[in-house]
């Protein structure tokens, strides 16, 4: 029996990341936060398994520390974001505690910057993981399965679009808003290009939703992949919005960070998410992920694969859930057994991340 901690673990992801552990008989959750009612009202939840989840009051700027001591957990998932400009306390604390981490981490420098925790992770034998979450664990468990119908990938023009009918967390507003407008680089050309948040505004039709205006965004890919890929030349991500009318909004105010106007919008982030909720009434609940791969093909003629996601029933968000709640049970059963930080690459295939979704209404279509 593993015990795993979940912070955050009545969040959003948090959630969905507990329920899935539950279900494994030979894990014990913790689920943990800041509200002690809410970690028991999902408990209470969950009350018919097997093993019954536990739960604990956990702030990490406070009683972290204390709490790893108290409660021994064998692995901890960390879900409270925003992460961009959030430092490596908990991953530290738990390396000091001798237990696994594994975080949901998407800022672009955070989980790019976890090696910097190598040496120490190493020296205590536990495994530390960031970036568990749609980029880049299963952009890259992409590029990998399709490596071999290629000579070399040279390019990747990919973006999600998500649901306007999503329960998004203010986190994960905070950090989309925290780099729009903004200026950050990626690879263009074969040369690292400045390019600016929630803009570089490009129109994608997707099989059977239509077509959605996307932006661009700052994604850990950008910083990771030109040394993980070596012949990739261009690296395109960006993001967008279901209603044209929200996504148009959040492009004019990006202008307004990039000319100065505006320091950032992330302070704005709980109001513009109160104000996008009556849209609702015009939304779906369908969203979707695609990504384009370009290179020659084994014969040396050019080749473009498309790897479409497309997820209904408000399912999208799950999505970034899947690769902690793996790594997680990997971890438990000894099948990841390699010391040391790192960002979440190459830990998890693509049919591993596939049949993780299994349980959701998400349909993968390969053209």
């Amino acid at each position: 029996m593993k015990t795993v901690l979940v912070i955050g673990g009545y969040g959003n992801f948090g959630t969905h990341i507990t329920r899935k552990l539950v279900a494994e008989p030979t894990i014990e959750v913790i689920i943990a936060g800041r509200s002690l009612e809410k970690a028991n009202a999902l408990a209470a939840d969950l009350s018919s398994f097997t093993v019954q989840p536990r739960t604990a009051v956990i702030d990490i700027d406070d009683n972290l520390p204390a709490a790893l001591q108290s409660l021994k957990p064998d692995i901890v998932i960390h879900t409270s974001g925003p992460f961009q400009g959030q430092g490596y306390f908990v991953a530290e604390a738990c390396i000091e505690a001798g237990c696994h981490y594994i975080d949901l981490a998407d800022g672009r420098e955070f989980v790019a910057g976890i090696r910097a925790l190598d040496a120490r992770a190493k020296a205590k034998g536990v495994t530390v993981i960031s970036g568990a979450s749609s980029v880049p664990c299963l952009t890259s468990a992409i590029i990998d399965h399709y490596m071999p119908e290629f000579q070399k990938i040279t390019a990747v023009d990919y973006g999600i679009t998500t649901a306007q009918r999503t329960n998004t967390g203010l986190a994960t507003t905070q950090a989309v808003l925290g780099y729009a407008g903004r200026v950050f680089k990626t690879l263009i050309k074969g040369k690292m290009t400045d390019i600016y948040g929630w803009q570089g505004t490009v129109l994608r039709r997707y099989p059977e939703l239509g077509y959605r205006l996307l932006g661009f965004c700052d994604i850990p890919d950008l910083e990771l992949f030109p040394a993980r890929y070596p012949d990739l030349q261009s690296i395109r991500f960006r993001a967008g919005l279901e209603i044209p009318l929200i996504h148009l909004c959040l492009w004019f105010m990006s202008w307004l960070v990039r000319l100065g106007v505006l320091k950032t919008l992330k302070p704005l982030a709980a109001a513009l998410l109160k104000a996008s909720r009556p849209f609702d009434l015009i939304g779906s609940s369908n969203s979707a992920f695609h990504m384009e791969m370009t290179g020659p093909d084994l014969n040396g003629t050019s080749k473009a694969r498309t790897f479409y996601l497309l997820a209904r029933k408000g399912h999208g968000p799950y999505i970034p859930s899947i690769p902690s709640y793996l790594c997680a049970k990997l971890l438990a059963n000894g099948s990841i057994t390699r010391a040391g930080a790192m960002p979440c690459m190459g830990l998890l295939s693509l049919d591993q991340y596939l049949e993780g979704m299994s349980d959701l209404d998400i349909r993968i279509i390969k053209p």
